[in-house]
């Protein structure tokens, strides 16, 4: 049988789930991806409402990461903040 190589990029997320679910299966890595591959084709585009409940799921899965994000940020710039204000009335400037 002729092959030919297919490459693609994913995040680290993604290929550890990718990895950790074809060693739980006790398949390849290469194995799984053509089986989904070929179900993919077989079955065509994924419906549109699919696509709404994964797009759903991928957002339920980022929001707390953002939140924890923005949360950090703040409590940095608040910091910085009271920092810049020490600083200036150390060296005597108005408020």
């Amino acid at each position: 049988m002729q092959t030919e190589r297919v490459t693609f990029l994913t995040t680290p997320a993604q290929k550890a789930a990718l990895d950790a679910y074809a060693a739980g299966s006790g398949k390849s890595v290469g194995h799984v991806l053509r089986e989904a591959s070929m179900r993919y084709l077989a079955e065509g585009d994924v419906a549109e409402e699919e696509q709404l409940a994964l797009l759903v799921q991928e957002l339920g899965e980022a929001l707390p990461k953002i939140h924890d994000c923005l949360d950090r940020t703040i409590r940095k710039l608040d910091e910085t903040h009271r920092e810049l204000e020490r600083m200036r009335r150390e060296a005597g400037f108005p408020k």
